[in-house]
């Protein structure tokens, strides 16, 4: 009897600790965040011709030179960051002209938008330059869907 009077307490604590931060915090934060930013607690999922192709928010793996390519995991801390350097995205444009037959100066003006975008997003004085490899290459193949066909295919 005097141990069940001891343990009570404890064991009630725990179980409403077990519902609140278990059950009731997450949830409250799922219905918030699905209410007020819904791209972004979904993953901010790129679609192209109603398919998911890919997340603004994670690097995708793109081999074939007529797309810009993400940073190689060492120059990345995870690994999974989305985003070039300006000066990259720069390097990698006579790589895609030649390959692709897109005008450099083209894959240049589309480069900077994208930056422009990124900049304007991020508070614009506060972001640095760089541009989102999915978005860039996703430019691409909305642009020249001749030349980028064969990535369409399911």
């Amino acid at each position: 009897m005097e141990r069940a009077r001891i343990f009570s307490p404890a064991i009630r604590t725990m179980i409403l600790m077990i519902v609140v931060t278990g059950i009731a915090y997450p949830l409250t934060v799922l219905v918030i965040g699905q209410s007020i930013l819904p791209d972004q607690s979904n993953g901010s999922m790129v679609e192209l011709e109603d398919k998911k192709i890919g997340s603004k928010l994670i690097a995708q793996e793109f081999v074939s030179p007529k797309f810009f390519h993400p940073r190689a995991p060492s120059e990345s801390a995870s690994g999974l960051d989305p985003h070039i350097t300006l000066d990259d995205a720069i390097s990698q444009i006579s790589r895609i002209s030649e390959s692709s037959g897109i005008n450099e100066n083209h894959l240049k003006t589309i480069v900077e938008l994208d930056v422009a975008r990124n900049k304007e997003s991020n508070l614009l004085s506060f972001a640095p330059e760089y541009a989102n490899v999915l978005e860039l290459n996703l430019e691409l193949v909305k642009q020249y869907p001749e030349g980028y066909s064969e990535f369409m295919e399911p």
